[in-house]
């Protein structure tokens, strides 16, 4: 249950839901209680599919922009936009950097990142991120 749990964490990390996966991730890895490589797989997972998710929205539903409902706002796509503009497809390898990486994983389904190329740079930022959190972490 603990390792689904930190997967749900992770997955709305990645979304605009405001949660902190690194700090659930690194709690778990101090009690010395689970898995170390279950923990690393369910927050990578978790994370990484709540990116997909947000390339999804930007693929399919970017009319609904203007909706309140909406989880993006034109302020977040535009600064993600201008960072693509400056680094290209390699700026989805920083996906998860807070505030800028939900945004710049919906811009990359606006501008149709073709899926395997956004799928292997963003889980490599984001394994690498967890990576070291488990470094740090890991006594």
């Amino acid at each position: 249950m603990v390792y689904l749990s930190l997967f749900v964490i992770s997955f709305l990390a990645a979304t605009v839901v405001p949660m902190s996966s690194e700090l659930t991730f690194a709690g778990l890895l101090a009690s010395n209680n689970y898995n170390i490589y279950w923990l690393l797989s369910s927050a990578s997972l978790g994370n990484i599919l709540g990116s997909v998710f947000n390339w999804l929205l930007g693929y399919y539903l970017l009319k609904h922009l203007s909706k309140k409902w909406f989880p993006f706002k034109q302020n977040q796509i535009d600064q993600a936009s201008n960072w693509f503009k400056k680094f290209g497809i390699w700026s989805l390898l920083f996906a998860w950097v807070p505030i800028i990486g939900d945004p710049l994983t919906f811009v990359a389904g606006i501008l149709r990142v073709k899926f395997s190329i956004f799928l292997i740079l963003v889980s490599i930022g984001k394994i690498l991120r967890y990576l070291t959190v488990l470094t740090v972490f890991n006594i």
